[in-house]
């Protein structure tokens, strides 16, 4: 018996796998206070390592099917937070094309580079970001308004190609620039959820046709670097799941949860770099 071609055994497998994921991924993103993309990536990879997606285009498939899943909350999050006139729209029309232009660099690298690219970068970045979790502090700050015009820019071209290698929406690095420049946590936050809608869409595509070289290596039901049946599994356990981490989250101090997260990430780096030995 199968399924478009695939045998419904192996459907089955990915599909029970995926919403086991998507459920854990999103009780911790509910749990930690972020929006579960920085959760997605590593916990895809230990699905599609079980279900032996060979490891050269594995943590790419892991990074687009984590962009295609960031495409319908950044835009919910993004009209959200708009509503509100909490967006510096201003950064936002200045960030636009440079964020874009990263994106399709980061796209662009995955078309040529290899797996073990992606992980050093994802380590590099993990690690950076967890200890900023564990270390920073609410009143660290460069200046107390953004930088010229030219760095502004640079830094949009940057959370662009950083977050499209690693399959991020951007907001942590994002929130943290303009945190650091004497915009207030909500402002951030705000602006943030709207870069990444920049972000996920044209990443997405990029990882549609990126991968489309190594389509017979992928999964049932992927176009190119992008698991459909993941997505569309991920997303809605993701979503049901996260009432119950927030309701815990509730009952933690901020201090403990971004500890909680910094050493997840920690982790999650270790884990990546025990996989690039030999």
């Amino acid at each position: 018996m199968s399924f478009l071609g695939v045998p419904a055994g192996e459907l089955a497998l990915l599909a029970v796998a995926v919403l086991v994921a998507g459920t854990l991924a999103g009780f911790f993103a509910g749990l930690l206070g972020i929006g579960g993309a920085a959760l997605i990536v590593p916990v895809l990879y230990e699905v599609f390592r079980v279900l032996n997606v060979p490891d050269e285009v594995r943590f790419q498939l892991c990074v687009g099917t984590s962009l295609a899943f960031i495409v319908p909350t950044s835009i919910r999050s993004f009209l959200a937070h708009r509503a509100k006139g909490a967006v510096r729209m201003d950064v936002l029309r200045l960030w636009a094309i440079p964020v874009v232009i990263g994106v399709i660099v980061g796209a662009g690298i995955a078309y040529v580079a290899s797996s073990a690219f992606f992980k050093v970068i994802y380590i590099a970045f993990t690690v950076f970001m967890a200890l900023k979790l564990l270390f920073g502090r609410e009143s660290w700050r460069i200046a107390g308004h953004l930088p010229k015009r030219p760095v502004t820019i640079g830094a949009g071209f940057l959370i662009g190609l950083v977050s499209a290698l690693m399959g991020v929406g951007g907001g942590a690095f994002s929130a943290m620039f303009l945190t650091l420049y004497g915009q207030t946590i909500h402002i951030a936050v705000a602006t943030s959820s709207a870069v990444g809608v920049f972000i996920s869409i044209p990443g997405t595509i990029g990882y549609m046709l990126a991968g489309w070289q190594y389509q017979a290596l992928m999964p049932p039901l992927s176009v190119g670097y992008v698991s459909i049946l993941g997505l569309l599994l991920f997303a809605p356990a993701s979503v049901l799941a996260a009432p119950y981490g927030a309701k815990i989250a509730h009952q933690w101090s901020r201090r403990k949860l971004e500890t909680a997260f910094g050493l997840f990430l920690l982790a999650v780096a270790i884990r990546f770099l025990i996989s690039l030995l030999p």
